[in-house]
């Protein structure tokens, strides 16, 4: 059996197919993103010009890291055997003056603060709770978020 052929890519396409596409109309704020066989939809609220038919883009942000910090915590308590039932991650995104936040490095500006709050369902005892907040901050999502984040951008 011949092996398939394949086509070079010229420099300014990508070598490996994009796990998540994006496509708006260039009009209004609707998305429509396709993130493998998955369909969602994006918009900004009608209060912000847009048509509210789908989570903002910071709403989306939000999922990603509610979603990964539930998914990281109830792992581990299923590695540990931890009687863990259940887990709510509620999030808010704002943005707030550096000079207010004593943790930052940054003191001049506006910065974007994300508040997580955790519930966990289960008999847990006091010290199991605490390890699982620690472990929220473990997530993939989270550490890529709190991280240097190098993003390149090119015209295809």
């Amino acid at each position: 059996m011949n092996p398939t052929p394949t086509t070079p890519h010229s420099a300014s396409e990508p070598a490996t197919p994009p796990q998540v596409i994006v496509r708006g109309d260039g009009v209004g704020f609707a998305q429509e993103i396709t993130a493998g066989p998955h369909r969602l939809t994006a918009d900004e609220p009608i209060a912000a010009g847009g048509t509210g038919t789908g989570p903002s883009p910071y709403d989306l942000l939000l999922a990603a890291l509610g979603s990964c910090t539930s998914m990281t915590v109830a792992m581990y308590a299923r590695r540990k055997g931890w009687p863990l039932e259940g887990v709510t991650v509620s999030l808010r995104h704002s943005k707030i003056h550096a000079i207010d936040c004593a943790e930052c490095e940054t003191k001049e500006g506006m910065l974007d603060q994300i508040e997580r709050f955790i519930q966990f369902a289960g008999p847990l005892t006091a010290e199991q709770r605490t390890r699982l907040l620690e472990i929220a901050d473990k997530c993939p999502v989270h550490r890529t978020l709190t991280s240097e984040i190098h993003i390149s951008t090119s015209e295809v």
